[in-house]
C-alpha cells in the first residue's frame, strides 16, 4: 500500500470538514445556534448526523476486527447498536424534546427540581464522553500509523485540533453539516470496496472458513471468549439500552423543531444504520480467511485497512484503501465532534457560564483530556472500550429518563442514589477492565460486561429509594408530565428550560 494515497484521503477529509464547518460559522450567531441548531434540523438531515456521529471506530473498524477474531457472537454488536434506537423511538425520543432542555443535565433539573442531581448528571456525562472519545483518538493512531509510521500519538492529536476548530467555529449547527457528510461518505467508503473484495473472493474461488475455525467461529455462543453465554446477554442488554443514554446521540434530538419530528429522525436512524452494519460482517468474514495473521499480532482493528491490499493490490488496490482511510477518519472526526459538543455544553452551562465564549473554552478542555488518557492508557479493542460507554449510559441514564419520563413518583433522592450506585459500579468495571484487565474467570467476564447486573441495580435502587423518600416527589411534577406527554398541537408552554442558577 502507498503511503501517499492515504494521507492524501486523510488531508482531503481533514479539509472537507474543515471547509464545511467554516460554513456553519457563517450562519451560526445565537448560543441557541451553538447548544441545538436553533431547533430548526429537519428528520432527514438529523438522521444523516446521528448516523454521522454514532458511527464511531468501534462501527466502521471495531467490528470487523471484532468478527474476525471471535466469529458470530460479535453480530450483536450492531444489532444492539441499531435495536436501541426502537427503545429510543418508543419511550423517549418525543418527550425528551418536548421538555425543552438543552442537555441531560438540563433535563434531570427540570424533572426532578434538583440541582445535586443535574450536578451529578453532569459529571457523568463527562466521564461517558471522555470514556468515548478515548478510543476515537487511539483508532486515529492506528490508522495514522497504518499508512505513515507515525507515532500513534500524532492521529490523536490531528483528529482533536481539527474537532476542536469545528466545534469552536459554528458549535451545534456548523457539525450538523460536518456529520451529515461524513455518514454518506463513511456508507460509500465501506460499501464500494466490498464490491471490489467480493469480485476478488469469487475470482479465487470463494473460499470458506477453514473447517477448524468453523467449529467455534461461525457459531453463535460459540466463541473463544470466557462465559460467552453472560457476555452476550449482557451486552445486549447494553446496547439496547445504552443508546438512549448516550449524551451526544441524545443532544442531537434537541435540534428537531418538535416531538413529531423527533420520531421520524429516529425512523430514519434506523434505515440508515440498518444499511451501514450489513458491511462490516463482510470485511470480518473476509478476513478471517485471508488476514489471519492479524489475530495474534493483536491488529484485528486494522482488518478493514489490510484487505484491499491483500485481495486487490496494486493501484485498484491503493485506491480502495484511500477511500476506506478517508471513512475511517470521518469516523473518527463526526464521532468526536458530537461527544466535544455535548462535554462541551455540560461543562460550558454547568462550570462555566453558559453563553458562547464558556462554550468555546469547555470545547478545549473536552478534548484535551481524552486526548492525554488515549496517549498514556493501555490501548484495548475499541469496540470493547465503546461498549464499556455503552454499559454506563444504560447504568445511569437510562433508569434516568424511563423512570423520569414514565412515572411520576420518581424522587431527586431515587435518582441521585441510582445515578451513583449504577453509574458507579458501571464506570468501576469499565476502569479496572481498561486499567489492569481483561481479567480471567467469572471476574474478567462480569468486569468486561457489567450491565448484566449494573442496569438492573440501578433501577432497583432507583425505585426503592424513591418509594421511601416520596415527601420529596417535586411539587410541580403534574405540569411537566404534562409538558412531556402532550402533543404539540395542543397549546402548552414549550419554552426553552432555563435552569436554576444557585
Amino acid at each position: 500500500m502507498s503511503p501517499a494515497y492515504g494521507v492524501t484521503a486523510v488531508v482531503i477529509v481533514v479539509l472537507a470538514a474543515v471547509l464545511i464547518g467554516v460554513f456553519g460559522l457563517r450562519i451560526s450567531r445565537t448560543t441557541s445556534d451553538f447548544y441545538v441548531a436553533s431547533r430548526t434540523v429537519s428528520p432527514l438531515w438529523n438522521a444523516s448526523a446521528i448516523g454521522g456521529e454514532y458511527l464511531s471506530a468501534a462501527s466502521f473498524l471495531g467490528i470487523a476486527g471484532l468478527i474476525l477474531a471471535y466469529g458470530a457472537d460479535m453480530l450483536w454488536l450492531p444489532v444492539g447498536w441499531t435495536g436501541g434506537y426502537l427503545v429510543l423511538l418508543v419511550l423517549v425520543s418525543a418527550p425528551l424534546r418536548r421538555s425543552g432542555a438543552y442537555t441531560l443535565p438540563d433535563f434531570a433539573e427540570a424533572r426532578l427540581s434538583s440541582m445535586t442531581v443535574r450536578r451529578t448528571a453532569s459529571v457523568l456525562v463527562v466521564l461517558i464522553g471522555w470514556l468515548y472519545l478515548m478510543p476515537q483518538f487511539q483508532s486515529a493512531g492506528l490508522v495514522l500509523r497504518t499508512i505513515t509510521g507515525a507515532p500513534v500519538w500524532v492521529g490523536g492529536v490531528l483528529v482533536a485540533v481539527v474537532v476542536a476548530v469545528n466545534v469552536l467555529s459554528g458549535g451545534m449547527r456548523s457539525i450538523t453539516f460536518v456529520q451529515a457528510f461524513q455518514y454518506w461518505l463513511k456508507l460509500t467508503a465501506l460499501a464500494v470496496p466490498v464490491v471490489f473484495l467480493l469480485m476478488a473472493w469469487r475470482a479465487d474461488g470463494a473460499p470458506g472458513i477453514s473447517a477448524e475455525d468453523a467449529a467455534t467461529w461461525a457459531v453463535p455462543l460459540g466463541s473463544g471468549r470466557e462465559y460467552p453465554l453472560y457476555s452476550t446477554y449482557s451486552l445486549i442488554l447494553a446496547t439496547f439500552l445504552g443508546t438512549m443514554g448516550l449524551p451526544h446521540v441524545l443532544v442531537r434530538f434537541y435540534t428537531n423543531p418538535e416531538g413529531r419530528a423527533a420520531r421520524r429522525t429516529t425512523l430514519v436512524v434506523l434505515s440508515l444504520l440498518g444499511a451501514f452494519y450489513l458491511l462490516p460482517a463482510i470485511y470480518g468474514a473476509l478476513g478471517r480467511i485471508y488476514t489471519k495473521d492479524l489475530i495474534p499480532a493483536g491488529r484485528t482493528d486494522a482488518v478493514v485497512l489490510t484487505l484491499p491490499g491483500e485481495l486487490i493490490g496494486g493501484t485498484p488496490g491503493d485506491l480502495l484503501f484511500a477511500l476506506v482511510t478517508a471513512g475511517a477518519f470521518a469516523a473518527f472526526l463526526s464521532t468526536s465532534s458530537g461527544l466535544t459538543v455535548s462535554v462541551a455544553g455540560v461543562v460550558a452551562q454547568d462550570i462555566l457560564r453558559g453563553n458562547v465564549r464558556s462554550f468555546q473554552v469547555a470545547t478545549v478542555l473536552a478534548v484535551i483530556v481524552p486526548l492525554v488518557l488515549a496517549s498514556s492508557a493501555r490501548s484495548l479493542p475499541v469496540a470493547d472500550v465503546v461498549g464499556l460507554a455503552f454499559a454506563v449510559a444504560a447504568s445511569s441514564f437510562c433508569p434516568l429518563l424511563v423512570l423520569g419520563i414514565w412515572w411520576w413518583r420518581l424522587t431527586s433522592a431515587g435518582a441521585m442514589a441510582g445515578l451513583l450506585v449504577g453509574g458507579g459500579l458501571a464506570c468501576s468495571a469499565g476502569l479496572a477492565t481498561i486499567v489492569g484487565g481483561p481479567y480471567q474467570g467469572v471476574l474478567g467476564a462480569l468486569l468486561a460486561q457489567p450491565a448484566a447486573w449494573t442496569v438492573p441495580i440501578a433501577f432497583a435502587v432507583m425505585i426503592l429509594v424513591s418509594l421511601a423518600t416520596q415527601d420529596r416527589v417535586p411539587g410541580d411534577v403534574a405540569r411537566v408530565m404534562v409538558r412531556l406527554h402532550t402533543p404539540e398541537t395542543l397549546n402548552v408552554d414549550r419554552g426553552d428550560w432555563r435552569p436554576r442558577r444557585t
